[in-house]
């Protein structure tokens, strides 16, 4: 396959496409991966003229929402190439200018080996998004990411950016495309967008107005390959920042991040921390979010934001990081000129993700917590930090992730353990280190009825006034279809218990 941009009038044209209005015509593109984004990367591109291949090595005997998008699209007029013998090697039969890749694809994929071997240009679908924005007075963009906490802070800051008048909503990795947001038939006056590593990675010209890192921990290390590349990846959402980089102060990681970033000229970095605010930061006074960065006098005096009991709202405790994803929200809405007061309305109006320290009940003077998002170790222990005596519910698919700092961190909190999933030996094998005088139940089972054994024995080893904390520090593909299956079978077996301790 040849047609290598980067020399001569191809690679030209592809650095005029910076606007949706620009001539995206007879472009030849391959799109790798009809997920969500694929898709619309691939219908977007199709709409203007592009001759698009849409590959995924799926197997469309399954049917499912892949099948259908593959049919639409094919509908469409869309090259659409569906199977694993398509996504080895790019296509043999036509040439390309460029490959919009989904952002699960690994840089180690073969076809996407294969591009860059031949000089084809890697867009990802938030690449492909930037470069269709409106050619006057597009919406800009303030970009969240992190290991954890992303979805819960962009979602904040979008209902903080509404509450202040603004047309406003939360894309990318939190569900959402972003394509589909940047090309709204009624177009949004801001967008907060979510970006994850794998975002990232294939990002390269994005120039958000503000963004932010909210924490880094050594995460999808089998898709980076090392935890410099993962924080490298990270460090990307700083890049070409216009007016303010939000670092976590507890985290020095991120300003690291902040201070190695190429950002434009005026850009600021500011902080947010969980104690009181220095010059040029977000804090904590007392009860209150306080802002030292975004008024005038801040040599001097703060802006207060809104109260902890904002932030709490209907959660069933106040955990420390969902006070850090506020204050980390507040200071992008407060880049943009969101003034207080809509900051804290935001906080008010805003309603959790499912499965984030979700109250999944109260038996027998227990209470149930679902945390079925904490996938990895880190998010695992920002949950249990928000509980003092925790039954824990924990185990999975670890990706490689180490759990000893977990388990020796939470050991004091530990009242007993419940370990499901693939990779439990291991966390069983750090509490043994770690916590050996904290009782283990291994639950073996991994069918349906898994989670109504999990919760019997969890409810034994609990006492009254304790939490029963779903945090399993791990991905649940080895039992459940995704995080949120997991929180499902955990509620609704707690549901279950819940009835038979009132007949």
């Amino acid at each position: 396959m040849s047609g290598a941009p980067g020399s001569g009038s191809v690679g030209g044209r592809l650095d005029g496409l910076t606007n949706g209005a620009a001539d995206w015509s007879d472009l030849r593109v391959v799109v790798a991966g009809l997920g969500v984004s694929g898709f619309a990367a691939a219908d977007a591109l199709h709409e203007r003229g592009a001759r698009v291949i849409a590959v995924d090595g799926a197997d469309l005997a399954t049917g499912g929402a892949l099948a259908e998008r593959a049919r639409i699209l094919d509908i469409l007029g869309v090259d659409v190439r569906v199977g694993p013998e398509h996504v080895g090697s790019l296509p043999a039969d036509a040439t390309a200018d460029l490959v919009v890749t989904s952002p699960g694809w690994r840089p180690d994929q073969p076809l996407l080996v294969a591009a860059a071997q031949a000089g084809i240009p890697v867009w990802g679908e938030v690449e492909l998004a930037w470069r269709m924005r409106a050619a006057v007075g597009p919406a800009p963009w303030l970009t969240i990411t992190g290991t954890n906490g992303k979805t819960t802070t962009v979602t904040m800051l979008a209902s903080m950016l509404r509450a202040a008048g603004l047309r406003a909503t939360a894309a990318g990795n939190v569900g959402t495309p972003i394509l589909e947001a940047v090309l709204h038939p009624e177009p949004y006056d801001v967008i907060a967008v979510e970006l994850s590593s794998f975002q990232l990675h294939w990002s390269q010209s994005l120039a958000p107005y503000a963004s932010a890192c909210l924490n880094v921990a050594p995460d999808h290390l089998d898709w980076h390959g090392s935890a410099e590349e993962y924080a490298r990846a990270k460090g990307k959402v700083y890049a070409n920042t216009r007016v303010a980089c939000v670092y976590n102060v507890e985290d020095p990681a991120t300003e690291r991040l902040v201070m190695d970033a190429e950002v434009q000229e005026g850009c600021r970095a500011v902080g947010f921390t969980l104690g009181t605010p220095g010059l040029s930061m977000l804090g904590v006074v007392d009860d209150i979010l306080a802002d030292r960065a975004f008024v005038e006098q801040r040599q001097t005096s703060a802006a207060e934001l809104a109260t902890l009991a904002d932030v709490q709202g209907s959660l069933p405790t106040l955990a420390p990081h969902q006070v850090a994803n506020a204050l980390a929200a507040a200071a992008l809405a407060r880049a943009y000129g969101v003034p207080p007061l809509a900051v804290r309305d935001g906080l008010r109006a805003f309603v959790p993700e499912p499965h984030r320290i979700a109250d999944a009940g109260e038996v027998d003077g227990v209470r149930y917590v679902d945390d079925s998002k904490a996938t990895n170790p880190h998010a695992a222990a920002a949950s249990l930090a928000a509980f003092e005596h925790v039954v824990w519910v924990a185990g999975g698919l670890l990706k490689g992730a180490e759990v000893d700092d977990l388990v020796r961190d939470a050991a004091t909190r530990l009242r007993g353990v419940v370990l499901i999933g693939a990779d439990r030996a291991q966390i069983a094998d750090a509490l043994a280190r770690h916590a050996p005088d904290v009782p283990v139940v291994d639950v073996s089972s991994t069918d349906t009825g898994a989670m109504d054994l999990v919760v019997a024995h969890a409810a034994r080893l609990a006492e009254p006034g304790d939490v029963v904390l779903l945090a399993p520090a791990a991905a649940s593909m080895d039992m459940f279809p995704n995080y949120g299956a997991r929180g499902d079978a955990f509620a609704e077996a707690v549901a279950r218990r819940a009835g038979s301790s009132r007949e």
